[in-house]
Order: structure tokens, then C-alpha cells, then sequence
């Protein structure tokens, strides 16, 4: 699964709403290329960005914002918001723009999507976007008489390959998405689906993976900090940690400190139960057996982030430590000194 970090461009600022509801509007970052290449520090390689202005009036006035990060950030532009004509698509896919999302013009003129996605292929997505299982349009703002899942699958004769999917009342609520229409989405049609809207942590990410969603939209919950991109990205797609060994070593850290802990192996399963459970979860090398952290004790270590280094072959997990790591009673297992301290 794969991983779009969000934003959303109001009067050229970086924003997010709540519900949908323009009246909620509230920035949550300074420069949108900045954070783009924060994002793409942080291992993304695609990023979704909606032109909300557009939304609502069809209008391209934040146009050089998104073409300036498609140029200058390295990452892959996923564009939506006021794309309604062959013109607005044709300017942004020949400038840059790796795909666009047609949304309330899929709902009121399918014979645009056919045509788009006759001239361009895999490069179009559409935007389904509900309330109560309703389609919505024009930013969200009018709620049709259309089913969900009757656009998705008039969208899959025509050709789309990538549907978008949020349930509004999910939208920046960090509640989670809304799995059991997403579910009923994926098993109906062979499109790739991307869950938007709700998604708060790794647990979310990981319910997701697991149901083989192609990909996840995270916006308030990376600006918030509820989810670690970095660590959304490696929950996504834990199996390229274990192309060497079956084993890795997992450094275990002080979130608030950044003290070291301990030190411990994981294999594919036990970093599973980790993403999926917020603590840490082991492989015993002695006992060939899973072991969680604190099972025992109660001090357990609830998971704040989980990266791997450069060559993907250890992870630096961060937590916050309920009481002792160390079975001597010491916090840290790392106490014993080899060379004095001065």
C-alpha cells in the first residue's frame, strides 16, 4: 500500500477542514513546498494535494503552487479540486502533474471521464466522495442522489483505474475511515481504491494494508501528530524490511529522552503486532517464540514512531516506557559501562 501525505491549498496556505465544512478552515503549515520536501524527506513518493478554491469555482488560481512542487520536490503530484474540462487537464498533465482527480465532473459528465481516460490512460483517478453512501459534488457542497458504489462501478466500465474514496463525516476527524464501505468498495469492483478521510495512526494504517487497499491519504493526522509519516510509510509495506534476513534488530528508544533503551529482534510478524497493537512485540531467539514488552512486568512501551535506517535492515522503534525497560529494574538495559564516563 502506499502512502499520500496531504495538502490542501485555500488563498495559496496550506489548510485543512473538518467534515468537509469550509467554515472550518485553518492552516496547519507555512510553506507548501517546504513541507512537500519534508514529506518527501520523510520517504514519500506521492503526494496528494486538493486546489480547494478550484473546488468550489472551478478556478485554477493556486495553479503555480501545485506545478512548482511538482517541479521542484522530487515527489509524484496527485492533483484534485476544479478539474471539470479536457483544457485544465491537458494544462496540468503536460506540466508536471503525475495524475489528476476528477470528481464532481465524474458525477455530472461521465462522458469526460471517458474521454480523459481514453487520452490519458492510468494518469486519471476519480474522486468518490459520500454522505451517507451518497455521492457529494461541487466541493462538497451539494449531495446527490447516486449510490457510491453505482459510480464506482459506472466509473470501472469506462476505464478508471484509481478510485478515491472518503466518507465526509470520516474527514478530519481522525476517527478512522470507514472501513465497512470501503470493504463493500474493494470487493465490488477491480479498481484500485484510496482510503481518505479519518485515518489517525499506525493501527489505521495497518487495518488498511491488510485489507489490500492500493493506497491511504493522511493529512490532519501527520500535521497533528497522531501518525508519523515515516513510520505510516514502513507500516504500509513492512515486507521489504526482511529481503536479507528474517531477523532485524530493533534499537528501542526514549521518545520524550531519546534515550536508549534495549535492544531487540523482529521478524515479520512481531513488527505486525507492533503496528497493529501500539506496543512492541519481539522474537525470542532463545525461546523461538513472540514475547510483548511489559506482558509480565506492565511496563510496556507504547509506540510512537518505527523507522529503518538507510539500508532497511534495522529499526529505530521510539515509545513511551511504562516504568523499567530493563528486567534489573534499571530503565535502560544500557547501564553496564565498558569505558568510564566523564
Amino acid at each position: 500500500m502506499i502512502i499520500l501525505p496531504a495538502i490542501d491549498i485555500k488563498d495559496g496556505k496550506c489548510v485543512r477542514l473538518y467534515k468537509g465544512d469550509f467554515g472550518t478552515v485553518h492552516q496547519v503549515a507555512e510553506s507548501p513546498l517546504e513541507t512537500a520536501l519534508a514529506f518527501k524527506k520523510a520517504g514519500a513518493e506521492w503526494l496528494h494535494m486538493v486546489d480547494l478554491d478550484g473546488a468550489k469555482t472551478g478556478l485554477g488560481a493556486n495553479s503555480h503552487i501545485f506545478l512548482e512542487i511538482a517541479a521542484k520536490s522530487g515527489l509524484k503530484v496527485e492533483l484534485g479540486g476544479g478539474v471539470r474540462d479536457m483544457e485544465t487537464l491537458d494544462y496540468y498533465l503536460s506540466k508536471g502533474i503525475s495524475r489528476c482527480i476528477l470528481g464532481s465532473a465524474a458525477l455530472k459528465n461521465p462522458q469526460l471521464v471517458r474521454k480523459a481516460v481514453d487520452k490519458y490512460g492510468e494518469r486519471i483517478a476519480v474522486g468518490i466522495d459520500a454522505v451517507n453512501g451518497m455521492v457529494a459534488a461541487e466541493g462538497w457542497l451539494e449531495v446527490s442522489d447516486v449510490p457510491y458504489i453505482e459510480m464506482a462501478k459506472e466509473m470501472e466500465k469506462i476505464g478508471v483505474k484509481t478510485l478515491i474514496f472518503t466518507d465526509i463525516s470520516k474527514d478530519g476527524t481522525l476517527e478512522g475511515p470507514n472501513f465497512e464501505q470501503l470493504a463493500v468498495l474493494t470487493n465490488s469492483v477491480s479498481c484500485n481504491v484510496i482510503a481518505s478521510g479519518g485515518i489517525r495512526d499506525l493501527i489505521h494504517i495497518r487495518l488498511l494494508a491488510d485489507m489490500n487497499i492500493y493506497g491511504a491519504i493522511c493529512g490532519k493526522s501527520i500535521y497533528s501528530g497522531t501518525l508519523d509519516l515515516a513510520s505510516a510509510i514502513l507500516a504500509a509495506d513492512p515486507d521489504r524490511l526482511f529481503a536479507k534476513n528474517d531477523l532485524i534488530p530493533a534499537i528501542v528508544q526514549e521518545d520524550s529522552t531519546g534515550e536508549v533503551l534495549m535492544l531487540a529482534y523482529m521478524n515479520r510478524e512481531s513488527l505486525q503486532k507492533t503496528l497493529a497493537t501500539g506496543t512492541t512485540w519481539f522474537w525470542s531467539r532463545s525461546r523461538q517464540e513472540l514475547w510483548n514488552k511489559g506482558a509480565t512486568s506492565g511496563h510496556y512501551q507504547h509506540v510512537v514512531s518505527v523507522t529503518a535506517d538507510c539500508d532497511n535492515d534495522t529499526l529505530l522503534v521510539k515509545v513511551i516506557q511504562d516504568g523499567d525497560a530493563c528486567h534489573t529494574g534499571s530503565h535502560s538495559c544500557f547501564f553496564k559501562d565498558i569505558v568510564p564516563r566523564h
